[in-house]
């Protein structure tokens, strides 16, 4: 209510009461003026009573919520269900413009200011996490194979002779696809094998720009999160490498702004050399629903490049939910989540060395990843072809989700490429794995249950090789869990896509 309103209330109920609420109420305002004010993200996180006063004064900002509007376009935020309207708090009319994401909506004051400060929001929170000297980004209502695609589709215009990307091995699909779609023949430059980790070939980077001359490149794709025993790409070496050939640089960074050794390299990787942009993810990293990515980078004007190469209007829905976690979360709520991840990494890390010993295996060696880990299925693997896709197809029946099962030789073809290995990010890596990773929003529990049910699904295993080397044949006394497998649960009646973790 305005100062009228108030004034009006002061004849219905005792001034002193009225005053005291108007009082209560100028304490939303003022955390309200302030997000508008700094366009950061707060240290504290707000209550919901002023989250939804906020969205509600924004919301009715945007025409199709006008007192009396008239429309009489096509697209005049028209909801059938009063549920959808609820579900996006009423703003219909998305973000943008035909011609340019980030564009001002006339029709859409109170959407267009929600963009902006999402906008803002996210690029404090990428300085905070570590990379400092960013100078923009937006959020972009797409994840991150298709964001990267239109990163490429930007840099077609800058450098219309280049038909390759230089792409260091990374064996996900949707990173490997965001090239082909764009139109570009990727050229992948296989690992290194260092000890254990799996690390970027520099020489045979080098060595391919030669070969196809820095103009016939669109650019280095290089990668920050992924799977051990990958580790993350060397991103100072590359950026120093593009920067002296010429040559752009775009960082799949998908669930890199939740470590800080990922956005370190990416810094480091700036301030030496060269990186474009670099991409993540909105869900991997504020736990929000899936759809939405963040485009970030160090020049301001290639940033905006990129935005206005996004077709036409876009939906707001990725913008509305990370603004709303962010601002019930935060600044000091979002990094007691990363000291947190921090923590369950370390915990998570002594817990699998510790079942991986008691059953002769080992824990990968990986110190350069500080996201994922890896355990060796050497025994698995020793007796028993099947025994290792046996250990997943029980894991996923057990409803433990993310943990991935890599065997040996898994040979797969995407958009017509054959990988060898494929999920091991090698054509040979030397033993068969389990993969387990410490994300955001990860707790002790989470870490113990996955123990416990891996724990059980190794004693059954182990059980069923003994059963099959000694010629016992069948066994009267089985688990519940074998009788289980017996029921048709295995991995060679389930596609190997199951069990491929959707990050990129």
């Amino acid at each position: 209510m305005n100062p009228e309103s108030f004034a009006a209330g002061e004849r219905l109920v005792s001034p002193a009461y009225v005053r005291q609420g108007c009082e209560a109420r100028r304490t939303h305002e003022h955390l309200i003026r302030l997000l508008l004010e700094q366009g950061k993200c707060p240290e504290d996180g707000w209550d919901e009573s002023t989250l939804e006063l906020f969205l509600h004064e924004l919301a009715i900002m945007d025409s199709n919520n006008f007192l009396g509007n008239c429309g009489v376009g096509e697209r005049e935020g028209r909801v059938a269900s009063a549920l959808v309207a609820r579900r996006h708090y009423r703003f219909i009319h998305g973000i943008g413009r035909s011609g340019d994401i980030s564009a001002v909506q006339p029709k859409a004051a109170g959407s267009s200011l929600l963009n902006k400060i999402a906008n803002s929001l996210v690029l404090d929170i990428i300085k905070m996490a570590g990379v400092h000297s960013v100078t923009n980004c937006f959020v972009v209502p797409m994840a991150t194979g298709m964001s990267l695609t239109l990163c490429f589709l930007t840099l077609r215009h800058k450098r219309p002779k280049a038909k390759y990307i230089i792409w260091p091995r990374i064996d996900q699909k949707s990173c490997f696809k965001s090239m082909i779609t764009a139109g570009f023949e990727p050229v992948v430059i296989e690992n290194v094998l260092e000890g254990d980790e799996l690390r970027t070939d520099l020489k045979a980077v080098e060595a391919k720009i030669q070969e196809l001359g820095s103009d016939n490149v669109l650019c280095v794709h290089s990668t920050t999160s992924c799977f051990a025993p990958r580790v993350p790409d060397r991103l100072e070496e590359l950026a120093v490498i593009c920067a002296s050939y010429g040559v752009p640089h775009i960082v799949n960074n998908a669930y890199g702004l939740q470590s800080s050794k990922c956005m370190h390299l990416i810094q480091q990787g700036a301030r030496v050399g060269r990186i474009d942009a670099f991409v993540q993810s909105l869900d991997k990293n504020f736990m929000v629903p899936v759809g939405g990515a963040i485009i970030a980078g160090f020049n301001d004007s290639f940033i905006q490049e990129i935005s206005k190469m996004y077709p036409g209007r876009a939906s707001a829905s990725p913008s509305l939910d990370v603004l709303i976690t962010l601002l019930s979360l935060g600044s000091n709520g979002y990094k007691k989540l990363l000291k947190e991840r921090k923590e369950m990494f370390s915990y998570l890390s002594i817990q699998l060395k510790k079942l991986a010993e008691a059953y002769d295996e080992r824990l990968l060696h990986t110190p350069h990843n500080p996201i994922s880990l890896a355990m060796t299925l050497k025994t698995l693997d020793e007796h028993r072809d099947k025994a290792v896709t046996q250990l997943g197809s029980m894991l996923f029946t057990r409803q433990v989700s993310g943990a991935r099962v890599v065997p040996l030789g898994a040979v797969q073809t995407v958009s017509g490429y054959a990988f060898r290995g494929f999920m091991s990010h090698t054509n040979d890596y030397p033993c068969a794995y389990l993969n387990a990773a410490s994300a955001i929003g990860m707790k002790t529990q989470d870490v113990d249950l996955f123990i416990k049910r891996l724990d059980k699904c190794f004693k059954i295993v182990r059980k069923e090789q003994n059963r099959e080397s000694d010629g016992s044949g069948v066994d009267n006394d089985k688990t519940e869990d074998v009788v289980i497998e017996e029921m048709g649960l295995k991995l060679e009646n389930v596609s190997l896509d199951k069990f491929e973790d959707s990050s990129s």
